[in-house]
Parts: C-alpha cells; structure tokens; sequence
C-alpha cells in the first residue's frame, strides 16, 4: 500500500458517537475514485420496499463502482448518505458498520428529500488508493 488515510479527531471536539472519523488525511495516494450517488436499485430497476434491503443494495451498488476500480472499503476516504426520514439514522449506522467493519472514514449524514420517491436513502463516496 503506497497511501494512508489517517483518522483526524481532534481533542477539543467532542467524542464520536459512532462509527466514524472527524476528518481524514490521505497521503501518498496515486488515484481518487469520486462514486456518485448511489442508490437502490437493482437490476431492471427493482426497488426493494423497506429500508434495510435497500439500505444494503445502496451499499452494494457503491462497492461494485470501487471494485470496477480495483478498490473496496479501505480505500473509502469519505462517505456521504442522504437519508429520506430521520427514522432511518440508527438502522443506516448498523448496516454501514456491517459494510465497512472497524474501517472509519470520514462520515456525513443528511436529511432530505430524495430523486425518486420510492428511493429511502442515496450513498457517495470518495476513495483513494
């Protein structure tokens, strides 16, 4: 590996409550992939109807944009997810902690409105290797 990613968690700040980063610092990167906004859809556009199922497909959808780069979880630098309803927030976090295990990188979560209405969640990304 000829990058690193290190964790920014300053002291005067107060104390993660999950499974993420204040900040991050990459150095020695050659690339950066910027994934798009990902959503869940499946193929021929299925949308599964409750939020852990499409939760995972979202996730499944930004690891196969890193894998066509020849990159996975550790080489996530930054994470954006949108969330339709604030009801979501616990639920995202556990299955993210399932996708990403002990990697922790920078994390932003927000509450919107989404594209499609049927989409509860959208994900992007920025990786580096």
């Amino acid at each position: 590996m000829t990058y690193a990613i290190e964790q920014l968690n300053p002291a005067i700040l107060p104390e993660r409550s999950g499974a993420y980063t204040h900040g991050t610092v990459v150095t020695g990167a050659r690339r950066t992939v910027f994934v798009s906004g990902q959503v869940p859809w499946a193929e021929r556009g299925v949308v599964p109807p409750d939020f852990a199922d499409q939760c995972r497909l979202t996730w499944r959808n930004v690891l196969a944009v890193l894998a066509e780069a020849g990159m996975g979880v550790a080489n996530l630098a930054k994470v954006t997810t949108y969330l339709s309803d604030r009801a979501y927030r616990e639920e995202n976090g556990r299955i993210r902690h399932e996708v990403l295990g002990e990697h922790r990188p920078a994390i932003t979560i927000i509450i919107t409105e989404i594209y499609a209405p049927e989409w509860l969640l959208e994900i992007e990304a920025v990786a580096v290797d």
